[in-house]
């Protein structure tokens, strides 16, 4: 963009930022466990998932560089050699993503439509020469990215460079020339063939489990699940971006509005996470033992932030507790769902330190609860001050205060 509206730098830094911060390290959690599998068990769809793992690694590290061209008012100010080696990297790994999430739909079509024909001839080798195919096609495609920076010839037959104070924009029209056939070609080949047969493959695999009657519904849930998060990634990350080929085939020019739909196509690798979800059991628990270990950290440092503690003060009320008004029952008693005392109960005399525990009538219990009685900030037989302002139990260890708990939450 030669001149980027007020509210695109921002919106496509804050893109960036949310892809990088989100993406990286669930593609890392994902990446570690699909390669755990394959060490362990070797299957067809765990070497596409992690080829896809891959793809997703590979832009979120170059992404920064994206973010510095953002933050620099989309001008290029980092050495030249880096705009193309971004913008490779970048592209490559938009429509590898593609392919992959085609073969990981055709490799769930055919377990569920050919199951024993399928076991029989699935093999990780077939698996492993579709994904080499794969990098090679695409590879070799997004290669129009040196050859536009650099090689294009002008009309004078010598060699030219593309201005490198904007990344793999303002093409001239020699560059535009070999650029828009070749993003038309992207746009058939390394898009709408690949949607096309995720759609029958996931559309025919949904249609058959669902008038199965003896598949479970998790497995049905699963597949939902699946194919929606695939179908989604195509229309909404990967459809704008595709788009923008053939309206700039039309218009003979490059849509201005193109850095907009390669927004969308960058969310792709914060959305992947989702498919790799639903695609593998092993994801799942991964990222469940994550979220539990994270949860498990968080406690424990708020627990250390605001440690439960047990001792009593002077005025005989447990660590950390606050009396809610100046009187036995006042007005917050209604609030705290606690059952007060009657009159008749309030009038009996309070336990001596030599006494049990104390009796349901003594301390006004009614309904089966114990009431506390809140102007004091007590609990009733344990740590009630003398005349001389100090605890009559006080405390006498951590057995004994235990076991007067166990005794009250008894009451």
């Amino acid at each position: 963009l030669s001149s980027p509206c007020p509210f695109s730098i921002p919106l496509v830094l804050t893109v960036y930022i949310f892809t990088f911060l989100t993406g990286l390290p669930s593609n890392l959690l994902a990446f570690h466990t699909f390669l755990v599998k394959v060490r362990q068990k070797t299957t067809p769809v765990d070497i596409l998932l992690l080829n896809l793992t891959v793809s997703d690694i590979f832009l979120l590290i170059f992404l920064p560089f994206k973010m510095v061209e953002a933050a620099s008012g989309m001008e290029w100010s980092l050495p030249a050699f880096l705009c193309p080696l971004t913008n490779y990297f970048y592209y490559n790994s938009i429509y590898i993503s593609s392919l992959f999430l085609m073969a990981v739909s055709v490799d769930r079509y055919l377990g569920v439509a050919f199951p024993i024909k399928y076991k029989l001839r699935r093999h990780p080798a077939y698996a492993i020469a579709t994904s080499v195919v794969f990098w090679v096609v695409t590879c070799a495609h997004c290669s129009i990215v040196y050859i536009v920076q650099y090689e294009v010839l002008s009309p004078n037959g010598t060699a030219t460079s593309n201005n490198m104070s904007h990344c793999y924009e303002d093409f001239s029209s020699t560059q535009l020339q070999i650029l828009l056939p070749v993003r038309l070609e992207f746009f058939v080949v390394l898009f709408c063939l690949p949607f096309t047969i995720t759609i029958f493959c996931y559309v025919n695999l949904v249609r058959i489990l669902v008038a199965l009657p003896n598949i479970p519904a998790r497995r049905k849930q699963r597949a939902v699940g699946l194919a929606v998060a695939t179908l989604f990634n195509f229309i909404v990350c990967f459809a704008p971006y595709n788009l923008s080929h053939v309206v700039g085939f039309v218009q003979n020019k490059s849509p201005s509005w193109r850095v907009y739909a390669l927004l969308f196509s960058t969310l792709n690798a914060a959305l992947d996470p989702a498919i790799f979800y639903f695609s593998s059991s092993a994801v799942q628990r991964a990222f469940a033992n994550c979220l539990a270990t994270l949860w498990h950290k968080l406690s424990t440092i708020l627990s250390r932030c605001y440690p439960p503690s047990m001792l009593l003060v002077g005025d005989g009320r447990l660590a950390g507790t606050r009396t809610m008004d100046t009187g036995p029952c006042g007005s917050h008693g209604a609030d705290m769902h606690r059952e007060c005392p009657s009159p008749h109960a309030a009038l009996q005399p309070p336990p001596t330190p030599t006494q049990g525990p104390p009796t349901p009538h003594a301390h006004g219990q009614r309904g089966g609860e114990l009431c506390v009685d809140r102007g004091r900030g007590g609990i009733p037989g344990l740590g009630q001050q003398g005349a001389a302002g100090e605890p009559r139990a006080g405390l006498a260890g951590a057995a004994a205060l235990r076991g007067r708990m166990k005794v009250l939450w008894a009451w």
